[in-house]
């Protein structure tokens, strides 16, 4: 079973976090976005610093404010399919 079958038919099950990106861009916030993630994955991060993954794949730790950022369309659609 995989992480996506996993949240199949789970509603309220998913959050939004925000990408971190490690290389600093010139332009600004614009390429940072925010993801859906299982929200138990968010509470376990939180607590134990452990790497998120995202529904498009993301991997990384998140510590910005998803509020600040678009959410990511590849994330978006895939959720969509999941409801």
């Amino acid at each position: 079973m995989g992480f996506l079958d996993e949240l199949r038919g789970k509603s309220g099950k998913s959050g939004v976090l925000a990408d971190e990106r490690l290389a600093p861009t010139d332009d600004g916030d614009h390429e940072r976005f925010s993801h859906y993630v299982d929200k138990n994955k968010i509470t376990e991060s939180a607590v134990t610093g452990k790497p998120v993954r995202a529904l498009c794949g993301k991997k990384w730790i998140p510590n910005r404010d998803p509020e600040k950022f678009p959410i990511c369309p590849t994330c978006k659609e895939i959720h969509a399919r999941l409801k």
